[in-house]
């Protein structure tokens, strides 16, 4: 399995299509990033802690942040590179002469997967890096430990996030004949999921629980944690609610919050245990999310007759 990940790391990195995407994210994070300190001014008039992190939160005149474009720009990437994992080579006839030599066959799927999530990794933390060390000589103020420490689990959260989508892509990829299908496919159930599923939860919400007139005071907050349940099941949703509270120590609840709950609370920012508390089945979530994805792609592949 090793010397196929070296291969298919290599197949990864040299293709034309991974350096186009790497060149488009690096614009996008340039674009954001001046868009970051030009509005930087108003943005530590409102709070001047964590500095650095408002570079990957403060959006510009005219564009998202850096966070933003992650959440919804990031499931392209996992898309891109696992749509042809498989049906590529079973259509070029590649996949019937790998499987013919001497190596287990899980192998083969395995070692597309890590190099898929490897590939991920390493555009994801060059991104972030690039990002701090511009943001660094732009602003002249360096990150403290704990930005540091909050930019790296940030990034983290980003790869897991884009190997959600990579996962499922492999999924299409080993299901359909046509690299074109599983395109489609998984494209469709991004969109879905990052466009429409809040439609869809809120919707679904009001018509169980509905909120209109004086009966509907009491089905409230049953309806708000129904909406919330629901759109837990996209992936965008929990990137963005846990995006957002690592790289903003000031959010202190997710979910409903009662005036009985601020009862008693001192103003201020999350320490990162706490912080990492609150995103915690967050990444549980995507990581069984990404593993139960592989596992779909695994079982289908195994079960496949690839050498005829």
């Amino acid at each position: 399995m090793a010397a196929l990940y070296r291969k298919e790391l290599a197949d990864h990195l040299n293709s034309n299509r991974y350096q186009l995407l790497f060149c488009l994210l690096l614009l996008i994070t340039t674009a954001s990033l001046i868009g970051a300190v030009s509005n930087l001014r108003d943005a530590v008039s409102d709070s001047s802690e964590f500095i650095f992190l408002k570079l990957f939160t403060t959006s510009g005149t005219s564009i998202y942040s850096f966070a933003t474009f992650i959440a919804f720009l990031g499931p392209l990437v996992g898309i891109t590179l696992g749509f042809d994992a498989v049906n590529n080579e079973r259509s070029l006839g590649t996949l019937s002469r790998l499987a013919s030599q001497p190596i287990y066959r899980d192998s083969i799927i395995n070692a597309k997967f890590l190099a898929g999530a490897s590939a991920i990794l390493l555009l994801v933390f060059t991104l972030g890096l690039y990002l701090c060390g511009a943001g660094l000589l732009l602003i002249g103020i360096p990150p403290s430990g704990e930005e540091v420490l909050r930019i790296l689990i940030f990034l983290l959260l980003s790869a897991v996030y884009m190997s959600v989508w990579l996962a499922l892509a492999i999924i299409f990829s080993v299901l359909t004949r046509h690299a074109a299908t599983a395109a489609l496919v998984s494209l469709s159930i991004w969109l879905f999921l990052s466009l429409f599923m809040s439609l869809v939860a809120s919707g679904i919400a009001n018509a169980l629980l509905p909120v209109n007139g004086i009966e509907g005071v009491a089905n409230m907050i049953p309806n708000y944690e129904l909406n919330l349940a629901l759109n837990c099941v996209s992936p965008y949703y929990l990137f963005s609610e846990a995006a957002s509270t690592i790289l903003n120590p000031n959010v202190r609840s997710i979910g409903v919050v009662t005036m009985s709950s601020y009862v008693g609370a001192i103003a201020g920012s999350l320490p990162l245990s706490q912080s990492l508390l609150l995103i915690w089945p967050h990444l549980v979530v995507m990581v069984a999310l990404a593993m139960a994805g592989f596992a779909v792609a695994y079982i289908s592949f195994m079960r496949q007759e690839i050498r005829a």
